[in-house]
């Protein structure tokens, strides 16, 4: 059967943290756990990958004709549904062109070594939690020569300050927005302006890291063409926050993109049919991108009772963080190892439907014992009302207490 022999993976609400991300347990233990997020009654958002092979090929197939013409002639080494998509997301950043990628690292790393090759600094400036510091195993360094430094190391985006103050010269300087392994924070959009402005008067280009860029315009309050605008060049993906089954695109001027493409074959990104991706992508810019601020708006209704569960309960030591959330993502710790709280997290799915945390992790540089969890609220999170946080909390704690 389909669902006994699928290759499930440990994911968060998001996708896969990586290959650090893991932390170990085998291959019953994991399909356990999808099978109970896949069929909990409630949810707070509902993860493509835990949905059977079958379900998945049957959802593309539903929505793709409301997205292309399927009478067309499938793509080939990037044109067709493929060119569309680039097009569509130059026109949704209000960028000059696109090109899609068949990974974000592959996006980024090639949007950097082209940077570094028109600065002529190999030095990248980033914050060292992010995505190519924590996930990528040194591909920076190992495959394109890049160095990278880092301003700041408080979690949270660099300031206009540490940006002018840093005493290394860089060509490139590349923020994550949000800054996802620090709790999806977000800078203000004041604070987004200086520090730009910032690398501006040190002749530095700046790139985003904008894998999650779809969901940054409540905190900001400005549309995705003028958060864009404030950097030379942008990554999205497509399978984070849009659903979709993979893929990447970087975005700038025609120049950078058309370099862009030429790295792109050169690292063997230059696949010969992708449209499974680009149609899930184009589903997921149609379906998802005109909710993502009510999913963030959701996301403050549950954190704030998630937090006022857990003082009510008597909890000790906690964090919601940050509270509010600046996305509809954020993060819970609690002070108790990563496996009682997974285990009362499956447990309360199995036994009541209702899925409330995925996995929890250990807290790297937190004293053992400490565990965070990351929470997404996205379309099936928001029939939940604050009781329903609470209530969900309140049988999770207990099944805490059951085996802490």
């Amino acid at each position: 059967m389909a669902d006994t022999n699928e290759q499930v993976r440990d994911e968060a609400a998001d996708g896969a943290r990586g290959s650090a991300g893991h932390q170990g347990g085998d291959d019953a233990q994991r399909l356990r756990r999808v099978t109970a997020w896949r069929q909990a009654e409630r949810i707070l958002a509902r993860s493509p990958v835990d949905l059977s092979l079958g379900d998945q090929l049957a959802s593309l197939a539903a929505g793709a004709g409301a997205v292309t013409d399927l009478g067309r002639t499938a793509d080939i080494y990037g044109d067709g549904v493929v060119a569309e998509l680039e097009q569509r997301v130059a026109d949704e950043l209000g960028m000059e062109a696109a090109a899609f990628f068949p990974t974000g690292t592959m996006a980024q790393q090639v949007a950097l070594r082209c940077w570094a090759g028109r600065t002529g600094s190999p030095v990248v400036a980033l914050h060292p939690l992010a995505h190519p510091e924590v996930h990528e195993r040194g591909a920076l360094g190992a495959v394109s020569g890049l160095r990278t430094v880092h301003s700041t190391s408080e979690p949270r985006l660099p300031t206009a300050e540490e940006i002018h103050d840093f005493a290394e010269p860089f060509g490139t300087l590349m923020l994550e927005l949000p800054l996802r392994d620090a709790g999806f924070v977000l800078p203000t959009w004041q604070e987004l302006e200086a520090v730009v402005a910032a690398a501006r008067e040190r002749d530095a280009v700046v790139h985003f890291d904008g894998a999650r860029l779809w969901e940054c315009t409540s905190r900001f309050g400005r549309g995705l063409p003028e958060i864009a605008a404030l950097a030379d060049s942008v990554y999205v993906s497509f399978y984070k926050t849009l659903g979709g089954i993979s893929g990447a695109a970087l975005a700038g001027s025609a120049s950078l993109v058309e370099e862009a493409r030429t790295w792109r074959h050169r690292y063997g990104g230059q696949l010969f049919q992708q449209f499974p991706a680009a149609l899930s992508a184009l589903i997921g810019l149609d379906r998802e991108l005109p909710k993502l601020e009510s999913y963030v708006a959701q996301a403050k209704v549950v954190a704030a009772a998630l937090s006022e569960g857990l003082a009510q309960a008597g909890a000790g030591w906690f964090r919601v963080h940050p509270e509010p959330p600046h996305t509809h993502q954020f993060q819970v710790w609690l002070p108790y190892p990563p496996d009682v709280l997974s285990e009362a997290s499956l447990r309360l799915a199995e036994e009541t439907g209702v899925a409330l945390f995925r996995k929890w992790h250990p807290a790297a540089g937190r004293p053992p014992g400490v565990s965070f969890t990351e929470v997404t609220v996205a379309e099936a999170g928001l029939e939940w009302t604050a009781a329903d946080v609470r209530d969900a909390l309140g049988g999770f704690l207990e099944r805490v207490a059951g085996r802490a």
